[in-house]
């Protein structure tokens, strides 16, 4: 028997090799409805605050698939409007870190040219997905997306040009968005690709090398939760000034 709070999920037909033969089995796991996000969150936060720590794991438990799983972090975080939670900085630096560690296994090289290749393709798939949606979701059938919004939006771009899209590849959440507000906002294709490709190698690799040439100090390795803790800080900083400056301006 189970509480009405305890949400019960299955694994169907799981394929079990015995000597004695093969047969299916489905597991089940018991996790309370009202823990469940929570514990997600907790397990998120950890990730990230130790994110030194969990790819040495996750070197040591899939060795090569490793370069599979970064790519796949690297591109959902910028190409999955729903997941701008995922490491970015963090998981570049600590990922150059590791590399430099020679039981790592890991070439430097070909880790960076997977994860700008990770970088480009999930802004890309984003600017088509905002160009898309974009014009449907302003056509003014949805009330709160207004028409003014978008006029707003390509404003902005238009004053601002394409470094727009470089900026934002280092501030955290906003580099989820940016290509999704380029495409609503019909930024040409050619323009928004060529600023996509350039932001992309630049931000990789330089946290892919710093943390390769740097992670490994002893200063740094000691406090790797802190480096972690400033990387954020630094990467949110700017867009916290501007807006403390905008406001500055309006009460002027």
């Amino acid at each position: 028997m189970h509480g009405s709070d305890t949400l019960v999920r299955c694994i169907p037909a799981i394929q079990i090799k015995q000597k004695s033969g093969d047969y299916s089995r489905e597991f089940c796991i018991f996790v309370e409805n009202n823990r469940y996000p929570l514990e997600i969150i907790q397990q998120l936060i950890d990730f990230i605050l130790h994110i030194d720590k969990h790819l040495i794991e996750i070197v040591q438990n899939y060795q090569t698939w490793t370069y599979l799983i970064l790519f796949l972090i690297i591109f959902a975080e910028t190409g999955l409007i729903v997941t701008p939670f995922l490491p970015g900085d963090s998981l570049l630096f600590a990922a150059g870190a590791i590399i430099a560690k020679p039981e790592s296994g890991l070439n430097l090289i070909l880790m960076a040219v997977l994860l700008i290749i990770a970088a480009i393709l999930g802004d890309l798939l984003n600017y088509h997905v905002g160009r898309y949606i974009g014009p449907k979701a302003f056509s003014g059938k949805i009330k709160f997306l207004k028409r003014e919004y978008l006029e707003k939006t390509q404003i902005f771009y238009d004053k601002h040009g394409g470094k727009t899209i470089i900026y934002a590849r280092f501030i955290p959440i906003i580099r989820t968005f940016a290509p999704f507000v380029a495409g609503i906002g019909t930024m040409s294709y050619l323009k928004f690709a060529s600023y996509n490709v350039t932001g992309g190698i630049l931000w990789v690799l330089s946290y892919l090398f710093l943390g390769f040439f740097f992670g490994g100090l002893p200063l740094i390795k000691d406090n790797f939760t802190y480096v972690i803790f400033g990387i954020i800080i630094l990467s949110i900083l700017p867009p916290v000034v501007e807006l403390f400056r905008e406001k500055l301006k309006s009460k002027n």
